[in-house]
């Protein structure tokens, strides 16, 4: 079983596909019960380590990409914001915030082998924007809003209620056009 597995991690970080802790272990525990050794077989912790011991793997930290805000810009908007607020209630302002979901991600360390060169996959773009919105005194949460690429999502086909908005763009972005629906 362990040969087995680490011909399958050999394969696949020579496609430079990142491998997680728990891939490994979810696989072991795969090839086990494919190798006719019962259900007794569990890829635990303790199991990993000697793994990766025995196999010399490490795991490291990929490449990302990242952006920020410069700081004088959010300086520059909590000066503003006692004059935008002035003359409204608490309970009618709304703090909102936008945010990415890369469902298709993968992780961001990967096994590899000690001797070997840390090499990043291309990280998947694929992704959802979410919107949340709550009022200042937190009386009132307004539905999260998912903006999707797709029209009608095949995953919906069957649902009858969402406990969310759903909004479609070209590029998944939160539009001026969808923020005022």
């Amino acid at each position: 079983m362990n040969e087995c597995v680490k011909k399958w991690f050999t394969q696949f970080t020579n496609q430079a596909i990142p491998i997680s802790g728990q891939m490994m272990q979810s696989k072991a525990e795969d090839f086990s019960k494919e190798l006719g050794h019962g259900e007794h077989f569990k890829g635990s912790n303790q199991w990993l380590e000697s793994f990766k011991n025995r196999h010399k793997i490490v795991f490291r930290k990929l490449c990302c990409e990242s952006a920020s805000v410069p700081e004088s810009v959010c300086e520059e908007w909590i000066k503003d914001i006692p004059a935008l607020a002035k003359g409204y209630e608490p309970n009618n302002i709304f703090n909102t915030g936008e945010t990415r979901l890369l469902y298709q991600r993968l992780p961001e360390k990967t096994a590899m082998f000690k001797d070997e060169e840390c090499r990043g996959g291309t990280q998947s773009k694929i992704y959802l924007t979410l919107l949340l919105a709550a009022n200042e005194d937190g009386s009132e949460k307004l539905p999260p809003l998912v903006i999707g690429r797709s029209e009608t999502p095949r995953c919906f086909a069957k649902v009858k209620y969402f406990l969310f908005k759903y909004k479609a763009n070209r590029r998944a972005w939160a539009t001026s056009e969808i923020f005022g629906d």
